[in-house]
Parts: structure tokens; C-alpha cells; sequence
């Protein structure tokens, strides 16, 4: 088997069917096999998979350990020399998945590969491509400073926006899309289960780029990514604000060790506290200039944020 395309389901039917239907039509040049998991979600995806796609391998997972934890169980199922995981909430465009498997069968040097993600309406994600996490780059992650100073480095997206066709050697891909050879999934000990949700991606290419082989974009696969199926209501936005702060800290604490990741912490709460309170000189005028219901929603992201940062914990466990 060449390639096995390992898709972690929550609450995500519709979106997996789409999914599903773009891989069966756009890859032709590779034999492949697909392993879909459903992390505890008992969504219908069962029924729906058996009753159209009966070659795919579904596994039932009977509580929701996580996506790494999905994945990895994804991984004990499959066989490919390839491995690629992939959201349900993607649609591959073309022959995606026959350009990376054949970069990666082609290139010794490269571990993983990741696509150039695009919104529903095709415009190109920036994140795409990413730096590993650092202090800095958190404090200053705001997309209109991406957008308005694209080639600072602390974005870490120099091959998206110089357009270079050929392969770039990169940091970060998201897990959004990202395709493994099996032999090095292996050697760096598989997805780390010590992220839930967000952060698995960033540790897996960090390890990958610690060995002698490296993390690599491609601009010639493009795939789109929808984004959000999981967290659609107010509830699990919070649970998403923080989990990705909580995963940075992970990560953090793991690479440069626990007295840098309690240095993020402090600076996030910092950080957070003068956002909530440049959001409230700005609150009286939200409806004057027709923005209310995007400040007020940022004021719940950051009032989060620094409930997480001074150590209100319990409430993100209620909330897992």
C-alpha cells in the first residue's frame, strides 16, 4: 500500500463526505486506503460510510482521547509506506495527494510535506506554513500585522508569499494536512499525546526536523480547509482559545524548558490584560462603527485568555 489517509471524525458527516468524495476523484497515481476514526462523536459517520464508502476502514473510538490520540490509533490500522492525515472538514483540489506522495517518494531528505491550504473561497491561508511558538511571535500574532509586514520573520512564511513554486523547506505544516513517511512517524515515537487538541502538528514537525530529514511545503498541492467544524458555538470557542495557549505552553516547556513556559504564561496574561483594555476604551463606539459583535467577541477570546494565563484551570477541565 502506498499511501494511508488517516481522517480523525468529531461531529463532522457532511463535511467527511465531501472529503471523502474529493480523494476518490483526485487520486489516481498511488494506491491508497483510507482509515477514518471517530473519536467518541457517534455523529451517524458509521451508517454514512458503510453505506457509501464501504472500502473504508471505519474504528470506533470510545472515548475522545484527543486528535493525537486519534491519529495514533488511526496509524495502528493503516499500512501505507505514506501516511497522510488529513480533516474531515478538508476538500482535496486535483491530484493533491499524487503531488505530495510522489515529492516524498522522490526526495530522501523529506519526512513530511504539507499542501498550500485555502479558504472555502480559494484565498490562501497564511498559516499554511508556520514558525515554531515562541514568546515573541505569540504577543505579536495578529493578522493585520501579517498581512501589512508579510516578510517579517517572526511569521515564518517566507514560501508562501514569495510565490516559489519549488519545494520550500519549512518549520511548521498544520495537522491539518500533513503527509508522513511511515519509517520516520515511527523514529520520532508517532503524534505526542501530550497536547489534546492543537500543538500535536507543531511537536511532530519539530521532531521530524530534529532527525536528518526535514518538514517541507509544497506549493504545488493545494487543498482547502473549512475550518472550525468542531467548534461552532460559543462553548467551544472558549475551549479552543485556550487550548491553543495551553498547547503553546506544552510546547514551550518541552523545547526550552518549564521556567520559559512560565515566562509565556506571565506575558500572555500581560498580553491579554491590555487587549481587554484597549477593548473597552473601544466598546462605546462599537456600534457607532458597526463593529459590536467582533469586539465583543474578542473581549470573550481574551477575557479567556487571561482566565487560563492566572491559572483558572478547572474551568478549561469543565469545559474538556
Amino acid at each position: 500500500m502506498d499511501v494511508s489517509i488517516i481522517i480523525v471524525n468529531w461531529n463532522s458527516t457532511d463535511y467527511l463526505r465531501e472529503c471523502l468524495v474529493s480523494i476518490t476523484e483526485g487520486t489516481k497515481n498511488v494506491d491508497f486506503e483510507v482509515v477514518v476514526v471517530d473519536n467518541a462523536s457517534y455523529d451517524g459517520s458509521e451508517k454514512m460510510i458503510r453505506r457509501e464508502f464501504p472500502g473504508v476502514r471505519f474504528v470506533q473510538s470510545h472515548e475522545n482521547g484527543g486528535f493525537a490520540r486519534a491519529n495514533n490509533l488511526g496509524f495502528k490500522h493503516s499500512s501505507g509506506k505514506i501516511l497522510l492525515f488529513l480533516n474531515p472538514d478538508t476538500r482535496i483540489i486535483d491530484s493533491a495527494i499524487d503531488e505530495m506522495a510522489s515529492f516524498l517518494k522522490s526526495t530522501p531528505r523529506a519526512g513530511a510535506v504539507g499542501p498550500k491550504l485555502l479558504y472555502g473561497d480559494l484565498s490562501l491561508q497564511l498559516h499554511s506554513v508556520a514558525p515554531y511558538p515562541t514568546i515573541l511571535n505569540q504577543v505579536l500574532d495578529i493578522d493585520f500585522l501579517k498581512r501589512r509586514y508579510p516578510k517579517w520573520r517572526f511569521w515564518g512564511i517566507k514560501a508562501l508569499i514569495e510565490h516559489d513554486r519549488s519545494p520550500q523547506s519549512v518549520q511548521v505544516v498544520p495537522g491539518a494536512c500533513v503527509m508522513v513517511k511511515r519509517e520516520v512517524f515511527e523514529e520520532v515515537g508517532l503524534f505526542s499525546e501530550d497536547y489534546f487538541m492543537y500543538g500535536e502538528d507543531i511537536d511532530l514537525c519539530y521532531k521530524i526536523n530534529q532527525t536528518d530529514r526535514r518538514v517541507y511545503f509544497l506549493d504545488a498541492a493545494a487543498v482547502i480547509h473549512y475550518g472550525g467544524t468542531s467548534t461552532h458555538n460559543g462553548q467551544a470557542s472558549a475551549f479552543q482559545d485556550v487550548l491553543m495557549r495551553e498547547s503553546v505552553f506544552t510546547f514551550i516547556g518541552k523545547t526550552k524548558g518549564r521556567a520559559a513556559a512560565l515566562v509565556y504564561r506571565v506575558v500572555m496574561s500581560v498580553t491579554a490584560s491590555g487587549r481587554l483594555v484597549l477593548l473597552a476604551i473601544c466598546l462605546p463606539w462599537a456600534g457607532w462603527i458597526g463593529r459590536s459583535q467582533r469586539l465583543y467577541g474578542a473581549v470573550n477570546k481574551w477575557k479567556n485568555i487571561l482566565r487560563w494565563s492566572i491559572g483558572l484551570e478547572k474551568w478549561a477541565r469543565e469545559l474538556r
